[in-house]
């Protein structure tokens, strides 16, 4: 589903050229879950972003679902987005000026894969149904997680990709978010890329990678237990 190739991304500062990845080898295979951590300024967002195709590798190739990013123009990049990718970030994006409802059924529409069964489920397990007509700045952070989440899962997509879902919640809301996140993702499917800087955030997924001066090692992610 998601694939990396000896990728190489820098950027230009005062200093000169700073790589951020060096020769990134990574694969995800459809309907897997993989944890990516790694320290502040790390690259895991530059890496998100290449997945998303938000950028380009310098060198190297990024493919998902076995096409090539690099090859695609910024429409095809728009419309993989559109209909092949959810995409979740710690700031929830959610349009202001929309419903509950509105903002769930949003990513479906544009995919145009909108399926009103579907969307009521979502309501239901995200907890929303009773707060369809709200606004996104009626609800708690919590809820406006849940409702982002389930505006990325609306039209099914091949992959998901997440970049702090829950870095804005306290840890019991966390938790709970972490969960039905995770459970959606195993209903529908999809493959999951999380970007996550805790270890516990990291421990119920398939696999942990963990990002350090531009090169992918192992990392085992345990939770703490629990009293």
């Amino acid at each position: 589903m998601l694939e990396f190739r000896q990728v190489t991304k820098a950027y230009a500062t005062p200093q000169g050229p700073l790589e951020v990845l060096a020769g990134v080898d990574l694969t995800l295979a459809a309907g897997e879950s993989l944890a990516l951590m790694g320290e502040s300024g790390s690259g895991k967002s530059t890496l998100l972003h290449l997945a998303a195709g938000l950028d380009l590798p310098d060198r190297g190739q990024v493919r998902v679902a076995g096409l090539a990013i690099s090859s695609l123009g910024e429409a095809g990049r728009a419309r993989l987005r559109r209909e092949t990718l959810g995409l979740v970030f710690q700031q929830f994006h959610l349009v202001p000026s929309l419903s509950v409802r509105d903002n769930l059924r949003l990513q479906a529409r544009l995919a145009g894969r909108e399926d009103s069964a579907w969307t009521a489920e979502l309501l239901e397990r995200l907890g929303l149904t009773g707060l369809t007509k709200r606004y996104p700045e009626q609800l708690s952070g919590g809820q406006q997680q849940r409702l982002a989440i389930g505006r990325a899962l609306a039209p099914r997509p091949a992959l998901l990709l997440a970049d702090e879902p829950t870095g804005n919640l306290d840890e019991g809301s966390a938790d709970e978010v972490l969960e039905l996140l995770l459970a959606l993702v195993r209903d529908t499917g999809c493959a999951l890329l999380m970007v996550t800087h805790s270890p516990r955030v990291a421990a119920p997924l398939d696999r942990c990678l963990h990002l350090t001066h531009g090169h992918l090692g192992q990392f085992r992610a345990t939770r703490t237990p629990t009293p």
